[in-house]
């Protein structure tokens, strides 16, 4: 398993990055107070190697354990990592969840865990775990086995209650003293109101108002929104009004976890009824949403699409909201404590299922714009608006698979992603949600054939040919009974995609040309159609015809540019580029497989993206540089567990990665090629990136002296990016 970014990494994270290895975002204000916390926490995680901050909900876990991670950042070579995990919902999910926030992808068919483990056991990093405490008893044997196959592995764990492990230390959080409270209040405030200050006029009623809400940061940070339309004394006034109100005569007698309670009761009634309806109505979203989603989702007879822009901004104003600038837009999110709150309110409103059901709506509605708009120039924003989308992806089909008669729902919601979970690097928990939605009994049979050969075409990129043809074999039979010749045509497609990665060039061939003949005939265009062609590229060219292998990749090449398609450009590039080096024509194949690289990087498929860096291996050599070569093997060798079977086990895509290593040999000797492909293995996939582009020399000329191989052809995707639009 190795670490890769996805389409863009600034959609990986909201925030803006740290420099190094890691995740931890740079801060967005000022950190206040808690300098003697700060110092017991990094000594207590300089000490044992799993650490618990624990504390009620609002204290600042969250933010202290960041700020320690900071402090920290140069003991651990592979950096700090935060793993946030309010946004999980269900354990099963845990794995994944833990495998996304570190950047790692695994497309082997392995247990998500055990991949985990394996790409962790030689590393020396801290994960800084978030708001686990519903997720306890899933957390604990997942954080124990990777602290017992991870020796440079500590792990902060920043919740509500210790994760109950031999070894723990745990240091319990309180909330603020009145200094620090105070000069909290002051910096928050002084981000809503211009020029505040804490003087004469109203140090007393600062002083009162952090004694009242207990130096808990979460309520002052609330509090200080509120300046935005009261003074400190008015709101010094209103609150202690809530609290007579919301917990009795003596507050002062309940427990802490109260007082946080009633800070956001308080700041909830001084919403006005709108703002209060849309707070509840918000609870329904995971991590992050935009406006278009809330006024879809929220948005009724008492509560008008036209007005709730106004509304949200009202709550963005008062801290309820989170407003954030990314790369992907204007997005907006809710703190989870705020937003439990308002999932209360949804529940006494009695409201909750059909708000669920109508965010689900929105999101099978998102992913099947996605579908068709993949095919076109605005691929890359398509995979980022899905990548940022995940957690309420997640929640919908969740909820899809949790009624019966809506089950069909699921099916193809997960379907439809099929261009996510294969192009986006996410084909473990593709086939985890594919799975699970054909587990449940549906009526509607177009959306379980669309799940059937998902399934299918993710076991074939997996390296695991019987399940693969299992669900395609399925996919066709039920398909010729449904008459549905379009699912019959993908599923032939992927058994041709099968029959070439097991060798059985004569049947990929057959299978492809009347697959792409069934296309045809229903209407189909798009980028599983083109990548059904340079597979059948790949077949002809196994069979030794490379013009016309160069032939149907060249007319992939002209469709791709005049639809702004890229993805199954890249494929097409990796052809032509085979075929320029067997015409010696070296730079040229430099230069193809370049941007081939460029664009399966960004996209963050590992498979595309491993084999280019495999054909750059036979190039080079062919350059002069056996050296280099033999690194670029080794970077190769170390992604492929991550993929799958190396070369997909076939000898016909190995026959060119055994040309280079023969070539490297000869010129290096056994002890230096092996030496060689250490260094590589060494790199991850982006400072392999990195050195391909960095320009770094290389001798000009052909010194290798390579031939082709009489029927070999590197090793292209058998299927990487294909789509249907319907169906």
């Amino acid at each position: 398993m190795r670490r890769s970014r996805g389409p863009d990494p600034a959609f990986r994270d909201h925030r803006v990055r740290l420099p190094g290895p890691g995740n931890l975002p740079a801060e967005l204000n000022r950190f206040v107070g808690r300098v003697d916390e700060l110092a017991a926490l990094t000594g207590m995680v300089a000490d044992a190697r799993l650490v618990a901050l624990t504390g009620m909900g609002g204290v600042g876990k969250t933010r202290l354990a960041t700020q320690a991670g900071r402090a920290l950042r140069d003991r651990f070579r592979d950096g700090v990592w935060l793993i946030e995990l309010s946004d999980v919902r269900e354990p099963h999910l845990l794995d994944h969840a833990v495998a996304e926030a570190l950047e790692l992808a695994d497309h082997s068919g392995r247990p998500t865990r055990d991949a985990l483990c394996d790409d962790l056991a030689g590393r020396e990093l801290l994960l800084v775990l978030d708001g686990y405490e519903h997720l306890v008893d899933a957390c604990a044997p997942l954080v124990a086995r990777l602290l017992r196959r991870a020796p440079g592995l500590r792990v902060l764990a920043a919740g509500r209650r210790p994760l109950g492990l031999p070894g723990e230390r745990n240091l319990p959080l309180l909330p603020l003293p009145d200094a620090d409270a105070g000069e909290l209040f002051a910096d928050r405030a002084g981000c809503v109101v211009a020029g505040f200050t804490v003087d004469g006029s109203n140090s007393a009623a600062v002083a009162e108002l952090c004694h009242r809400l207990d130096g808990i940061p979460l309520a002052l940070e609330l509090a200080a929104g509120r300046l935005r339309a009261l003074s400190v004394q008015q709101v010094v006034h209103r609150l202690d009004d809530r609290f007579r109100l919301l917990t009795g005569t003596d507050p002062v007698a309940l427990p802490r976890h109260q007082t946080l309670r009633t800070a956001i009761g308080w700041s909830h009634e001084l919403c006005t009824p709108a703002e209060r309806l849309l707070w509840a109505r918000l609870s329904v979203f995971g991590g992050q949403f935009d406006l278009e989603a809330a006024e879809y989702v929220c948005s009724g007879r008492d509560l008008p699409a036209e007005d709730l822009m106004d509304v949200l901004s009202e709550l963005v104003a008062q801290s309820v909201v989170v407003r954030e600038e990314t790369r992907a837009g204007v997005r907006y999110r809710m703190l989870d404590t705020v937003r439990a709150y308002g999932a209360d309110w949804l529940a006494a409103l009695d409201d909750t299922e059909r708000l669920r059901r109508r965010h689900r709506d929105w999101y099978v509605g998102l992913a099947t714009w996605c579908e068709l708009d993949w095919f076109g120039p605005r691929q890359d924003e398509v995979a980022a608006r899905i990548d940022v989308e995940l957690p309420n992806v997640r929640l919908a089909l969740e909820h899809s698979l949790e009624v019966p008669e809506e089950a069909y729902l699921g099916q193809f919601l997960a379907g439809t992603l099929w261009f996510f979970w294969v192009g986006c690097g996410r084909l473990s928990e593709g086939r985890h949600w594919l799975e699970r939605s054909l587990a449940m009994p549906a009526d509607h049979h177009d959306a379980r054939l669309k799940a059937l050969w998902v399934t299918g075409y993710v076991a074939v990129l997996q390296g695991d040919p019987a399940g693969a043809r299992r669900a395609l074999e399925q996919c066709r039979a039920e398909a010729r009974y449904a008459g549905n010749a379009r699912a019959a045509a993908y599923a032939q497609h992927r058994l041709g995609c099968l029959a070439l990665t097991g060798d059985d060039v004569p049947r990929a061939e057959t299978l492809l040309r009347a697959a792409l003949t069934a296309y045809r005939e229903v209407g189909e265009l798009n980028s599983n159609v083109l990548m059904a062609q340079v597979e059948l590229a790949m077949a002809v060219a196994f069979g030794g015809d490379l013009a016309t292998a160069e032939e149907l990749c060249v007319e992939v090449r002209e469709v791709c540019a005049d639809h702004g398609e890229r993805w199954a450009r890249a494929y097409a590039l990796y052809v032509l580029a085979y075929a320029a080096w067997t015409r010696r024509d070296l730079a040229g194949a430099r230069q193809l497989l370049t941007e081939c690289l460029v664009i399966d990087h960004a996209f963050h498929d590992l498979l595309g993206a491993v084999l280019a860096v495999e054909l750059l291996a036979l190039v080079t050599v062919d350059e002069g540089d056996a050296a280099e070569a033999a690194v670029l093997q080794g970077v190769a060798a170390g992604i492929w567990p991550a993929v799958g079977p190396q070369l997909f086990g076939s000898r016909s895509f190995n026959r060119p990665h055994e040309l280079c290593a023969r070539l490297a040999r000869e010129q290096l000797g056994d002890a230096g090629y092996e030496a060689a492909v250490r260094r590589g293995g060494a790199l991850d996939l982006d400072a392999a990136v990195t050195r391909v582009l960095g320009g770094l020399p290389r001798p000009r000329g052909s010194a290798g002296g390579g031939t082709a191989p009489g029927t070999g052809e590197p090793a292209v995707s058998p299927a990487v990016n294909g789509g249907e639009t319907a169906g």
